[in-house]
């Protein structure tokens, strides 16, 4: 199970897509007719953004927008079948985490459709086995994710807070251009900056990143010439995430500063993975680390790969401090609706070890309001939104009712 509020380390599957993305020649998105551009809503699910797409006439499906991935993924294999897919082969891919590798399959001349927009031959990677459970993880129905072919055929303005992005066609450069220009490299598909960090005593450390919208974290950092990165004075042991082949452990602790263009972000969350789980395993194109959607949301972004850069704008959220889950519970969404919130995990010596709460336990309500009429978003932010407040909990164990309070307490 994907850890609530930490990265999904789908953009570690980097050694995948470097494999097979040369496989097939990637067709374009275009706008349908005439148009020049677009205001596309997308949902917003645990820091992500969610569109609706059509796959060969059919759906709708929710994939996740994800500049972390370069060719296609479909990750509910069940797609496969009532879509009645073509594939030219099945492949075995080595994922990052503690398991096995998994199997999947090829599938070009795909028509996909997103909003007026329509890839009329597209390919894709249909996983033989859902083992992201992103459902369970977003609080909604997650069919996959698409990425370079939707942001190489526009330029792409996303308000996050707002709920939307604009989409222009590409000569349309000059009439858009807005807030500060920073350049970017595309790799293997996959965008990439340069940045620094304040890191305990090393200041300035120059880092290469990827930009990952498909990442819940604000900040990953994976390797630092070859070895483990180097863990700020103060840190918890924590759950990250979820690889190809399992789970993926490490720490999270918090920057003194990182600077992106002239911007500088102070005391950021940031992920350490163990580095046998991810550094060592990332091997496609040279990295330290990734910049997820927690930090993104922060600006008004435009992507423009064409012209190999992005344009940043903060928003009336930038100057907010960054907080990281203050229960030490972390839920996982389930029922037909995802409606119903169960605890896959308790943080030793937390709020919610404190108070007594256990795997499988399930969350009722909050402050005397039913989980089943908020969003996981709006329960994520409730759990990280204050030290010292105290929330009310109705918890279900078996055919035991337990109600108490618990108090959110800051542990980095």
């Amino acid at each position: 199970m994907l850890s609530v509020t930490k990265k999904i380390f789908l953009c570690l599957i980097m050694c995948f897509y470097a494999l097979i993305g040369p496989l097939f020649s990637q067709n374009t998105f275009n706008f349908k007719g005439k148009r020049q551009k677009e205001v596309l809503n997308f949902t917003k699910a645990k820091g992500l953004m969610v569109v609706t797409t059509y796959i060969n006439g059919k759906g709708p499906f929710n994939f996740i927008l994800d500049t972390g991935v370069g060719l296609m993924v479909i990750t509910d294999p069940k797609l496969k079948d009532s879509l009645d897919l073509k594939y030219v082969r099945k492949i075995q891919i080595k994922g990052l985490g503690e398991g096995k590798d998994i199997d999947a399959f090829l599938s070009p001349f795909l028509k996909v459709e997103i909003g007026s927009t329509i890839a009329e031959s597209t390919s894709a990677a249909i996983l033989d086995e859902d083992i992201f459970d992103l459902s369970t993880y977003a609080g909604m129905p997650i069919h996959g994710l698409i990425g370079y072919d939707f942001f190489k055929s526009f330029i792409i303005r996303i308000y996050y807070e707002a709920g939307f992005l604009t989409i222009y066609k590409k000569e349309q450069s000059r009439l858009i251009r807005k807030g500060y220009r920073i350049p970017i490299s595309i790799e293997q598909n996959k965008p990439y900056i340069q940045v620094f960090a304040d890191v305990g005593e090393q200041k300035k450390i120059p880092l290469k990143m990827i930009i990952d919208t498909g990442a819940g974290h604000p900040i990953s950092l994976e390797s630092n010439n070859g070895s483990a990165f180097p863990l700020p004075n103060k840190f918890i042991v924590a759950n990250l995430g979820i690889g190809l082949s399992g789970n993926i452990g490490g720490f999270i602790g918090r920057l003194d500063n990182f600077k992106i263009g002239r911007f500088d972000i102070e005391s950021p969350v940031c992920s350490f993975p163990y580095y046998e789980d991810v550094g060592a395993k990332v091997t496609s194109v040279k990295r330290n680390g990734s910049i997820g959607n927690q930090l993104l949301k922060r600006f008004e972004i435009i992507f423009d790969y064409e012209r190999s850069c992005i344009y940043l704008k903060p928003n009336a959220f930038f100057n907010t401090a960054f907080e990281h889950d203050m229960s030490g519970m972390e839920l996982y969404a389930s029922g037909s609706d995802f409606k119903r919130y169960f605890i896959n995990r308790i943080e030793p010596q937390s709020p919610a070890d404190e108070f007594g709460l256990q795997k499988d336990d399930e969350i009722l309500s909050i402050n005397f309001k039913p989980v089943s009429m908020m969003s996981f978003d709006e329960i994520t932010e409730m759990l990280k939104s204050k030290e010292g407040r105290n929330l009310y909990f109705e918890i279900q164990r078996g055919k035991e009712n337990l109600r108490g309070i618990i108090t959110l307490k800051r542990r980095i």
